[in-house]
């Protein structure tokens, strides 16, 4: 939140379907100067224990940026390990 933005009021929201040329479906969506950017990729498997029961397979990743905050942050992916809040993202 800014000092010029009352509590209540909305920041300006955009979609940008398409955003990704090479994934499957992709779409910036930016919140002020929030962006999230949102890829999906499909492959026709599934894990082994999946196979023959009809049923699909959704997994999910998330990551922030290293300079998407004041200060700098470390990758996750780089420590081998993911916190909390990258876990329950993840989670579908």
């Amino acid at each position: 939140m800014t000092k010029t933005k009352r509590f209540d009021e909305l920041r300006p929201v955009t979609l940008e379907p398409n955003h990704s040329e090479f994934a499957e479906g992709s779409c910036l969506i930016t919140v002020g100067r929030t962006r999230v950017l949102c890829t999906a990729s499909v492959e026709e498997e599934v894990p082994e224990f999946k196979k023959n029961s009809g049923e699909g397979w959704v997994t999910a990743e998330y990551g922030m940026l290293p300079r998407s905050t004041p200060t700098r942050m470390n990758r996750e992916a780089a420590k081998g390990r993911q916190k909390g809040r990258t876990l329950e993202i993840q989670r579908l």
